[in-house]
């Protein structure tokens, strides 16, 4: 069977997305980024990367979209086609989830905790025992039991056969836990090339202002007002970029999916678009309060 192409596979996945009525970003091209759309069908939000090849994905680009999926509390999802596969249908238009998922060194399930830990207690075994003919740890089946590990498909297979009773529970790959809180920490760490860019993360700390530079995106940084509940998605543009206006469009489609607020900082030509608030670097620096700044927006 014929593999599909990196264009072919992006055209059917935005067809999928919009069939089970999901809303799109556009495409982001404008420069190399770590996704390629954002899409949303009410809380389910996701940052979606098809690569060129999904056995080879770069760990930077892993990571800048772990990085900036978590801020946005986004699934972060590459996606790729190998066998003709209906994963992504099954999963938007049938609702029909996942069981197994890859990890490092196999492959593993989410197992039902309370469920094991019920029919365990009714067989009258202990976890030592039941730890024991499974061929696993206390620690392990404890782990189980909890809810804090997921468990390898062959150790599934044993518990189900010992208890007798179905325990794997689907995975909901829109379902991302709350890990935006250290964002901002994490992502100030990253070294920035950028002198315009450093200049104006500067600038946003002497705001005492929420900020942070970056990687593989359309927009170069992230900026937060705690007390005004606004998140912002910014670009920064000096003279010599000449896809300023393709960029700006990209952030705008960006920021209406994952709702935030767009802008732009330049040091260069104005932008020939009206929708998103341009503010020049000359007077970005005369600003001396966090509330002019939001009044510009």
């Amino acid at each position: 069977m014929k593999m599909m192409t990196r264009v072919e596979t992006l055209d059917a996945t935005e067809s999928i997305l919009e069939k089970a009525g999901f809303q799109l970003s556009e495409r982001c091209t404008a420069r190399r980024s770590c996704f390629d759309l954002a899409a949303r069908k009410k809380e389910q939000l996701a940052l979606i990367k098809v690569p060129t090849n999904i056995g080879s994905i770069h760990a930077k680009c892993a990571s800048a979209l772990q990085m900036v999926s978590n801020y946005f509390q986004a699934a972060p999802l590459f996606i790729g086609e190998k066998s003709r596969e209906k994963t992504l249908e099954d999963i938007t238009c049938r609702e029909i989830c996942p069981l197994v998922e890859a990890g490092p060194g196999g492959y593993y399930v989410k197992l039902d905790g309370a469920t094991i830990r019920k029919k365990r207690q009714k067989l009258g075994l202990s976890v030592g025992k039941l730890a024991e003919m499974v061929g696993i740890s206390r620690r392990t089946l404890y782990g189980y039991e909890n809810d804090m590990a997921k468990a390898s498909v062959s150790s599934t297979y044993k518990l189900e056969w010992i208890l007798g009773i179905p325990l794997i529970q689907p995975i909901d790959v829109f379902r991302t836990e709350l890990q935006s809180k250290g964002f901002f920490a994490a992502a100030r760490r990253m070294f920035v090339k950028n002198r315009f860019l450093k200049t104006i993360m500067r600038k946003f700390a002497y705001f005492n202002l929420n900020a942070a530079p970056t990687e593989r995106t359309p927009f170069d940084f992230i900026a937060q007002f705690p007390e005004e509940h606004v998140n912002i998605i910014g670009g920064v543009t000096d003279r010599k970029e000449q896809n300023v206006d393709q960029r700006a469009e990209e952030i705008i489609s960006v920021s209406k999916i994952v709702e935030a607020q767009p802008v732009f900082i330049t040091e260069g030509p104005k932008l020939q678009n009206d929708d998103i608030p341009l503010i020049c670097y000359e007077e970005l620096m005369k600003i001396r309060h966090s509330r002019e700044f939001i009044n510009l927006l």
